[in-house]
């Protein structure tokens, strides 16, 4: 695995991490529909893209003509 993928798990881990955290302590009501949902999407997908090499922005941008790295 590179260091990017690391990252990616890491970052991923760390999102759900404090998701879970606020809303344990009571800081967050994950319990409605809200915009922590969107951050919950995030830190999934960082955490599933570092595992599987599969990002669906990576592929909508490279769709859109933007380089991908090397």
């Amino acid at each position: 695995m590179t260091t990017d993928r690391y990252v990616r798990i890491v970052a991923g881990l760390m999102i759900l991490a404090t998701l879970a955290l606020a809303h344990f302590m009571g800081q967050a009501d994950l319990s409605q529909v809200s915009w922590l949902w969107f951050t919950a999407f995030i830190g999934l997908n960082l955490f599933q893209s570092g595992i599987t090499r599969f990002c669906p922005l990576d592929s909508i941008l490279a769709k859109m003509g933007v380089r991908r790295a090397c």
